[in-house]
Order: structure tokens, then C-alpha cells, then sequence
């Protein structure tokens, strides 16, 4: 994810708690969503979207925080 600021997200997620925080909950959303996907047994195709969807939303917001720090 934003291999541009791959240096920026290294400082960020040793300096800004609320940055590391984003960061860990959309991994681990990833994660779940990757999980559940593989799992041939999983029916829950509305809890995927939701997931997806609060996903990108982390996403939009870590994309911010980082504009914000290259910029300044």
C-alpha cells in the first residue's frame, strides 16, 4: 500500500500513535477479508462488502494523513 511513501509510513508508524492504529486495523482487515474470501464454507457475502468497504475507508484516511506529513 502507497509505495511512494513507504519511508513516510515507517516514520509515521513509530511517531503517530493514531497513524500505527489506522495502519494495524487495515492490515488486520485485510487479513480477515483475504480469510473469508479462501474459505469455501463462508456465505457472508454482505460481512465482505462491509469489511471492503470500512477497508477502503481506512484506507482514504491513512492516504490523508499521509499527503499532510509529505507536504509539510
Amino acid at each position: 500500500m502507497f509505495p511512494e511513501y513507504r519511508d513516510l509510513i515507517s516514520k509515521l508508524k513509530q511517531e503517530d500513535a493514531h497513524f500505527a492504529r489506522l495502519f494495524d486495523e487495515h492490515n488486520e482487515l485485510d487479513d480477515k477479508i483475504t480469510g473469508l474470501v479462501n474459505d469455501p464454507v463462508t456465505s457472508g457475502a454482505d460481512e465482505i462488502e462491509e469489511l471492503k468497504k470500512e477497508k477502503l475507508r481506512l484506507k482514504d484516511e491513512l492516504y490523508e494523513i499521509l499527503r499532510k506529513a509529505a507536504a509539510e
